[in-house]
């Protein structure tokens, strides 16, 4: 039996590539949408700009880091985030809504935020990890920032993406 050189070549080229592929495919991060951040400011003069200015920047932050540790951002428009509430805090209380929003642009989990402001002293970067198959809250994160200062915050928002890697590795 004669073996055709050329032939078992591609195939085993085929078989590689193939392997390839789906271990590339297998190992992928997830899509994860980044809602905007929502200022639940309790202190006794809330809505100062500057608050309302770093809450604003937390998504972006939170886009950056996330794209860094390797995953893919799904954007969705600010107005169909609005079209898609109720009210304020309705798709941080409401994972099912939230993950409605996010499969309309095909993410695999949303990240719903809120900025809440106990104090003049420090905030919390709070988020809601939702997987949108299961419409589903998966994980609950909560970093304390001491001061306002935009280098603080940055580490804060470092700190939850920390702890969204850690949740990945556990569910596979």
């Amino acid at each position: 039996m004669k073996i055709n050189k050329k032939n078992l070549f591609i195939n085993s080229l085929t078989v590689l590539l193939a392997w390839f592929a789906f271990g590339l495919s297998a190992s992928a991060q997830p899509k994860i949408a980044v809602l905007d951040y929502e200022l639940r400011d309790l202190t006794v003069l809330p809505g100062v700009p500057e608050e309302i200015a770093r809450t604003a920047s937390v998504k972006t932050m939170l886009e950056e880091e996330l794209g860094k540790a390797g995953y893919e951002i799904v954007l969705i428009p600010r107005e169909a985030q609005t079209q898609a509430t109720a009210g304020f805090g309705y798709l941080f209380d409401h994972h099912d809504a939230a993950a409605q929003l996010g499969q309309k642009y095909n993410a695999d989990y949303v990240l719903v935020g809120r900025l809440h402001k106990p104090s003049f002293l420090f905030v919390y970067l709070m988020a809601h990890l939702v997987d949108v198959k299961k419409q589903q809250l998966v994980a609950d994160y909560l970093s304390e920032v001491k001061g306002g200062d935009k280098k603080l915050t940055r580490k804060g928002v470092e700190s939850l993406v920390v702890k969204i890697n850690e949740t990945f590795k556990s569910l596979n």
